[in-house]
């Protein structure tokens, strides 16, 4: 990939529903991209459509108009099949719902990986992330023994060690404490620049935008660059 190709490319997207007979835009037109190496936030207030923009950029559900180009692939022409296996290689959530399975501990959550993407385990990658994350000593335990807290970090775990160019990252200090908010957006960022990753991150906390390389604000479904 070219330094200056996007990873993800909106081009006019825009969604609309109905409710009770009414038309309701979640989001108004919008063209929008992020390179390797870009970590980019985008605040606003609740129900002002970021959920249904992360929603749309991951390829969860489709956009009313517009094309959604993720590494030169217009993924609303892809089948359900075709999709999923995009999201599976290209796409690391973060939601504020961990998303870790129950019955593998925190270690096998990452091993788990290894195997679905029929490669060596990382030890050296997986031993860092769980140093930088504070979550070493949790490794062997399961995620109805960690509190809510720790659950995120885990699952931040296994998004960084997976191989996704793209992290689409949903409030993921929401359950954090200040310090340790602070250190997981950090380590987001380094991610994002040394491995050449590209971020979104929506939050409501300003406190971690000086670690974003770009700012978005939405607000009535409107996304707009931050000057």
């Amino acid at each position: 990939m070219k330094k200056d190709d996007a990873v993800l490319k909106l081009q006019g997207v825009s969604r609309e529903y109905h409710q009770a007979g009414q038309k309701i835009v979640a989001l108004q037109k919008t063209d929008f991209s992020v390179r390797p190496g870009e970590f980019v936030a985008i605040i606003g207030p609740s129900g002002s459509g970021k959920s249904t923009f992360l929603t749309i950029a991951g390829g969860l559900q489709n956009p009313t108009r517009g094309l959604v180009i993720m590494n030169g692939v217009d993924i609303t022409t892809l089948s359900v099949k075709e999709l999923s296996r995009m999201r599976l290689s290209e796409v690391g959530f973060i939601l504020q719902a961990s998303n870790l399975v129950p019955y593998l501990t925190v270690e096998k959550q990452l091993k788990l990986i290894d195997r679905a993407m029929k490669r060596k385990e990382q030890a050296d990658v997986m031993e860092q992330l769980f140093g930088a994350l504070s979550i070493t000593k949790l490794r062997k335990k399961y995620p109805s023994d960690l509190s809510g807290g720790e659950r995120q970090r885990a699952a931040i775990a296994k998004v960084l060690y997976g191989t996704s160019r793209l992290i689409l990252a949903d409030e993921p200090t929401a359950s954090l404490d200040t310090t340790k908010a602070f250190e997981v957006v950090k380590l987001l960022a380094r991610e994002t620049h040394e491995r050449g990753k590209a971020t979104i991150m929506v939050t409501h906390d300003e406190r971690l935008l000086e670690y974003c390389d770009v700012v978005y604000e939405m607000h009535d479904g409107l996304l707009e660059r931050r000057s």
